[in-house]
């Protein structure tokens, strides 16, 4: 197959997955969705698994977060939601309303920045959903920008309102809207315009003040800033290569260079040239050429003088569902993986007070095994997990808890437990031995964040009498370290937090 043709067959898998993601779909459900071969689909399918965009779950194929970098490749390039979300952000805090940014799409407007206030009715839309342009606030404020402003009196859905103002670029022309949404419970249309336009008015001029101070920044690529990139890099070693020699005919590299050049173009805010998208990726220029032009007919790219930018379009490849996710959601199919290596029931929870909470757990099918439930809270200083949360926390937070004996192995010491947490912060794991419950044994280590902090724990937990300490400290913990770095990676394309 051409390059070009594989990137492009590429790609139809993967919106014919994104356009319906709650459906679980195998190689013969795309096969009669695309009307490509199955021999073509398979290897597709082997090559996005690899690249980490798609998760296999027996025959079925599901979206995974690490496919995100795509979308967020077109982001980085367009470089509004870097720019305005401060300014949209603090408009929804003043106003106590949601606030979202949205771009013209074709004939709709797609989003890229939701603010959204947390009540019984709110505001359910994510960034990459695409909405008719003529039926919602945004769009109409795209469509007609020398309008004072455009509302959208439950056009989308009954009791959505909405006003919306365009932010126009240095040269005048409408970049995006701002647009400010409510509910009729707590609105009518001219209620919200009266509460909320001036307000907006300001923020939009501050916002056009934004952009064209950015306009007047000088043009630099930032060379392997983005996953995507791993296909090369500044060495210029293709990393694609090692992949076609270890999977063979079922690997499709053009595929894998293809989605490299994609997320290149996002190393700088308004596209690269050829060259630059080259030199991030490692990929000869010619190669490079290629699959920029066939972004370009599929309507991902445009040329813009002699780079190419990426297009709104490419959110419509899985985005707006990955980005919904929850922090459980991302982290249960590790879970799962998990206990069908070690056999052993696993946990995520996080610190609440000085309790554990459990968000997320998969037992496993056994006559004896430890009976919790997401929900469940543990006292933190007599579990493996609360330990390794504890290590996160400062000495003195640590020193407040008052530990009280749960069985007779439990530390009932302060001076006790703070050595316990001061040795799982060194170690990077704690083993806790029927402190909560004689028989109950388990070991947990952490789970971070994107910027480095603890936000999590991830455990296997065992009756005494199935699992030696050895064992779990043997073959349980390095099993336990490479689950929580596949949860970590996840979490750093989702930004979810629990």
């Amino acid at each position: 197959m051409e390059p070009a043709g594989t990137l492009e067959r590429g790609l139809s898998v993967l919106r014919v997955l994104a356009a319906d993601p709650g459906r679980r779909m195998r190689a013969t459900d795309l096969v009669r969705a695309t009307g490509l071969a199955r021999s073509t689909v398979d290897r597709v399918l082997a090559t996005l698994v690899h690249l980490g965009h798609l998760r296999a779950e027996g025959r079925d194929v599901l979206l995974a977060p690490p496919l995100m970098e795509l979308g967020a490749a077109y982001l980085a390039c367009d470089g509004l939601r870097e720019s305005l979300s401060p300014l949209a952000g603090r408009l929804a805090a003043e106003l106590d309303e949601s606030v979202s940014l949205a771009v013209r799409d074709g004939d709709g407007v797609r989003f890229v920045g939701q603010f959204t206030r947390r009540r019984t009715m709110s505001v359910a839309f994510r960034v990459g959903d695409l909405l008719p342009a003529g039926r919602c606030a945004a769009g109409l404020a795209l469509l007609d920008p020398a309008a004072p402003w455009a509302e959208d009196d439950q056009l989308i859905e009954p009791g959505l309102i909405a006003v919306a103002l365009p932010v126009r670029d240095p040269d005048g022309k409408a970049a995006c809207a701002v647009s400010v949404v409510s509910h009729t419970s707590r609105h009518t249309v001219a209620g919200l315009r009266a509460h909320a336009l001036p307000r907006l008015r300001a923020t939009v001029a501050e916002m056009e003040a934004v952009l064209a101070a950015g306009a007047r920044e000088p043009h630099r690529p930032r060379t392997g800033t983005l996953a995507g990139t791993r296909e090369g890099g500044p060495s210029g070693a293709d990393g694609s290569r090692a992949a076609k020699e270890e999977l063979g005919m079922g690997y499709l590299q053009s595929l894998a260079r293809g989605l490299a050049v994609l997320v290149s173009l996002g190393s700088a805010r308004g596209g690269c040239t050829l060259a630059e998208s080259a030199k991030v990726t490692g990929l000869p220029r010619a190669t490079v050429r290629r699959a920029a032009q066939t972004l370009e007919g599929l309507g991902y790219a445009a040329a813009d003088g002699n780079r190419y930018v990426l297009l709104p379009k490419v959110l419509e490849l899985g985005y707006a569902h990955l980005s919904g996710r929850t922090f459980g959601e991302v982290v249960q199919p590790h879970l799962a993986d998990l206990v069908a290596r070690v056999r052993e029931s696993a946990s995520v929870a996080v610190l609440s007070g000085d309790d554990v909470l459990y968000v997320a757990r998969v037992p496993t099918v056994s006559i004896m095994s430890v009976n919790i439930t997401v929900g469940t809270r543990f006292p933190a200083y007599a579990t493996s997990m609360g330990r390794v949360l504890l290590a996160g926390l400062p000495a003195e937070r640590v020193a407040a808890i008052e530990p009280k004996p749960l069985s007779q192995h439990t530390i009932t010491s302060p001076e006790g437990l703070a050595a316990a947490v001061r040795r799982a912060a060194a170690d990077g794991y704690a083993l806790v031995d029927q402190e909560l419950e004689e028989g109950v044994r388990s070991i947990a280590v952490p789970v971070h964040g994107p910027d480095g902090r603890v936000v999590a724990a991830v455990n296997v937990a065992t009756h005494a009498s199935k699992a030696s300490r050895d064992h779990l400290l043997r073959d349980v913990l390095p099993e336990l370290r490479r689950t929580a770095a596949r949860m970590e990676a996840d979490l750093a394309h989702t930004g979810r937090l629990p």
